[in-house]
């Protein structure tokens, strides 16, 4: 399950409180682009709309400059395939004030591309430099314990 795109400032930014696994409407040369590394997910985040999902803001470059298709958006809003129990969830939490869905990771899974969705809410300034403390004293300690070793 190699991991083809990660979204790294997601649990920066947002408290990811459950995750789906989710497929992707693609068409083909967007598929061989991604499963060359080179789809960019930062930034980008999941609607529903009529009891289905899309992807906006994800990055999908073409496969090949001198092939493009005409008229192709790199940019342009992708179906993500979720159940319909799922969706229905997915409504109902993020009718909450401060939920929403953020992809977290693209990779594939015998041998289709899947997109790693969790539901997150946004930390405050407070929370994100509570992360940093942790984070840096997690490092020190790792340091001090590797230095003694």
């Amino acid at each position: 399950m190699p991991v083809l795109a990660q979204n790294k400032r997601a649990h920066f930014d947002y408290e990811i409180l459950e995750t789906f696994e989710a497929g992707l409407v693609l068409v083909g040369h967007e598929v061989k682009s991604v499963k060359a590394g080179r789809a960019g997910i930062p930034g980008a985040h999941v609607i529903i709309r009529g009891n289905e999902a899309y992807i906006v803001g994800m990055h999908i470059p073409p496969w090949q400059e001198a092939n493009m298709p005409a008229g192709y958006d790199a940019d342009r809003t992708r179906k993500v395939l979720l159940t319909r129990d799922e969706i229905k969830h997915l409504i109902g939490k993020t009718a909450q004030k401060g939920l929403t869905i953020v992809p977290l990771g693209v990779y594939t899974k015998h041998g289709l591309v899947k997109l790693r969705l969790g539901l997150g809410r946004g930390k405050k300034k407070t929370d994100k430099r509570q992360t940093i403390k942790a984070r840096e004293s997690k490092r020190s300690i790792d340091r001090t314990l590797k230095g003694s070793a």
